[in-house]
């Protein structure tokens, strides 16, 4: 009997519908930690603790679980033991994708400490039980965060620093395990840490961010550069990830691999002083990025450091790293890597450096405020070919003689400077590079430490120099447009984000409908009005003006876009239906976001009104004019998001309500008198009035009444 032929058709169906089941898997994470962890000391901890806030930025897809247990240890032979408890057998039990094992804190106190030496076996311990399970999850240690405890028996940042942060390095280098630090991060933050220990919900945001960036991030699972050297290598542990050293051309030269390579395997390049300050290496080499050095000192960037320089870039990029670099250097690093930039213009991601030196005249020179150093600058006349200090004098090869083809580089600079420097003066260095920059408008920052001598160089929490980075190598996580719910813990009245949420939306089931609702942050919120503030800084200014209307507040202290669109999706307008939507945010975005993430976060919230709300005009006022003077970062950054939302209008649906004018003083272009508080961002009593009055007929002509 002859078979009968298969049905491919269905076959097909059948594979697709597979295909489909498999590509909607839900991804499992468990969150194996400490008190931290479970969210100790929040208020609603299943709402604010890290792992709480990690599953509302990843959303559907994804499965985040916390087992964290209060005060439990890494160490076995213990009475605080995590592998003790029930918490860990249902982590085991919980089939994870992916687990993130935050323990290590409460085996820096005593008695615990005393058994210190059984903390790397142990912690392997833990590490392998989940390696085992049949998921083989992907198993990822993050570094203690920063303890800001004075009691030496407790979990001392000194005790965390010298006994924990080493040994989770080591199993992670012993594992072959991702690393990811927490510590860096929560340096330098106190108040976000209330009882010196446990962070704020403001601290759990912080934590759930980077967690976000490790789950979503692109790799390139494929690519090993250690299996690309030629040369004889030897490998060591850096930080918990393998350094290679090897001999280049008989110069020293190092790469450092991260554990899991970012996409596109970019990579920062360390011109002089390696592992001083490393913070900023670590942190992207969590991020996937390599670490190179190849030592040219002391050549002052000259010819041969150029030239070899150059034959290591090739070398690099036959192994397959990115074709452009970011550049660091500290002190008379800043020399090389500027020199080696002017002449590498297309290969340059971005330069990040540190009290550079910009003018050998200065450093080693010391001719002018700065003692120099004698040996030193007799190593550079001799690397230039230089027999007299009249002849070195006439030396035009300076970084800060190369600023016209270093802006037309087109490439970020990022300085980080002690304002404080007798070394490398700041005014004979980076104040006189950044004023010919901005001149012929390139594109450089200047973070500047007030009161800070040469060292230390970076800074104790590299956030801001990371996010440098990762904004001019495109790998930056655009927060702004990530819904995700508040986390601000409200003072006075003993309320937080989700308190006041709930209260908005009480106030929207019970009120009726309304003519226009008032969308935005604490700006909003103090029109007050209604349940949340009864009476606010805005509320006559407000019900005088709009006395037409019935208008409701939903405005929360400290919200950004991200924190108003989550709200936007999150909340029942049924019984509200407003005809109208004001939308006022994006000024706390101005801490952390370029003026282009501030306006695709707003952009983003319109689109998801339109979504919820499809028969709601809008009327968009974007974050009110900020900074008390025109001058103010602030300010500027308040224009360049205002010249953008104005594309935003559509004149169907969106209309645009811009009080500038009557919050901003025409003459000086300061803030207007009387308006604002002294932050330059709240409104007194008069200030409402000149807002409201701006916004009334625009609400007048959108609702035809």
């Amino acid at each position: 009997m002859k078979k009968p032929a298969p049905n491919y058709f269905l076959i097909i169906v059948f594979l697709l519908i597979q295909s489909a089941v498999i590509a909607q898997k839900t991804i499992r994470i468990a969150c194996v930690g400490n008190s931290i962890t479970f969210g100790a000391r929040l208020t609603h901890p299943e709402k604010n603790a890290y792992p709480a806030q990690l599953q509302q930025m990843l959303g559907d897809g994804y499965e985040v679980m916390n087992f964290g247990n209060s005060g439990k240890t890494v160490i076995k032979n213990c009475d605080r033991a995590y592998m003790a408890t029930p918490t860990y057998q249902q982590a085991l039990k919980s089939n994870p994708d992916i687990v993130f094992i935050k323990l290590g804190t409460n085996d820096s106190r005593l008695p615990y400490r005393l058994q210190i030496d059984s903390f790397v076996t142990d912690y392997k311990t833990l590490v392998h039980s989940f390696q085992n399970l049949s998921t083989h999850p992907r198993i990822i240690l993050l570094l203690p965060v920063t303890s800001y405890k004075a009691d030496t028996m407790l979990q001392t940042e000194q005790a965390i620093a010298k006994l924990i942060l080493p040994r989770i390095r080591q199993v992670a280098f012993d594992e072959k395990l991702e690393l990811v630090d927490l510590h860096s991060i929560t340096q330098d933050m106190p108040a976000t840490f209330p009882d010196s220990l446990h962070p704020s919900s403001l601290g759990a945001t912080i934590l759930a961010k980077r967690l976000y960036e490790v789950v979503v991030s692109k790799t390139d699972k494929s690519f090993d550069i250690l299996k690309k050297i030629k040369e004889p290598i030897t490998v060591s542990s850096y930080y918990g990830y393998e350094c290679a050293d090897f001999n280049f051309n008989g110069h020293k030269a190092k790469i450092v691999k991260p554990r899991v390579v970012a996409e596109g395997r970019p990579w920062i390049w360390n011109a002089r002083f390696w592992n001083v300050e490393p913070q900023t290496e670590i942190a992207l080499l969590d991020r996937g990025f390599h670490v190179v050095y190849c030592d040219v000192a002391e050549l002052f960037g000259n010819d041969e450091a150029i030239n070899t320089w150059n034959k290591f870039y090739d070398m690099l990029q036959k192994a397959g790293l990115s074709k452009t670099t970011c550049l660091e250097g500290f002190s008379r690093g800043g020399v090389y890597a500027y020199n080696w930039a002017a002449q590498n213009p297309g290969k340059v991601a971005c330069v990040y450096v540190d009290a550079p030196v910009l003018d050998v005249k200065s450093w080693p020179g010391g001719k002018g405020s700065g003692k120099g150093s004698a040996p030193e600058w007799e190593t550079f006349k001799k690397d230039y070919g230089y027999t007299s200090d009249e002849q070195a004098l006439t030396f035009k090869g300076n970084p800060i003689d190369k600023i016209p083809q270093i802006v037309q580089g087109g490439y970020p600079m990022l300085h980080v400077v002690g304002d404080a420097d007798s070394v490398v003066p700041l005014s004979e260095n980076t104040a006189i590079f950044e004023k010919q920059v901005l001149a012929l408008n390139g594109n450089i920052t200047v973070i500047h430490k007030p009161g800070i001598d040469h060292h230390p160089h970076s800074l104790p929490n590299p956030a801001p120099i990371v996010d440098f980075i990762l904004k001019a190598t495109h790998k930056q996580v655009m927060f702004a447009t990530i819904a995700a719910p508040g986390s601000e813990y409200r003072f006075g009245n003993e309320t937080d984000w989700w308190d006041n949420y709930n209260d908005i939306q009480y106030t929207l089931d019970s009120v009726g409908k309304l003519d226009v609702l008032l969308l935005g942050n604490s700006i909003t919120q103090a029109i007050g009005h209604r349940r949340l503030e009864v009476k606010g800084a805005g509320t006559h200014a407000f019900d005088s003006a709009l006395s037409a209307y019935k208008y409701g507040v939903a405005g929360i202290r400290g919200d950004r876009t991200q924190n108003l669109l989550w709200r936007v999706q999150h909340t029942d307008f049924s019984k509200a239906d407003p005809a109208v939507v004001v939308v006022t945010i994006g000024v706390n975005n101005f801490r952390d976001d370029d003026a282009t993430d501030v306006v695709a976060g707003i952009q983003s919230v319109l689109k998801a009104i339109a979504i919820k709300l499809p028969k709601t005009k809008i009327i968009l006022t974007g974050p009110l004019p900020t900074g008390n003077k025109v001058t103010d970062d602030y300010r500027r950054k308040y224009q360049l998001v205002h010249q953008q939302i104005r594309q935003l209008v559509n004149n169907r649906n969106i209309f645009f309500s811009d009080p500038s004018k009557s919050l901003i003083d025409a003459g000086s272009g300061n803030l207007a008198d009387g308006c604002y508080r002294p932050d330059g961002i709240h409104l007194t009593d008069k200030g409402y009035t000149a807002w409201v009055r701006a916004l009334q007929p625009v609400i007048k002509q959108v609702l035809g009444k």
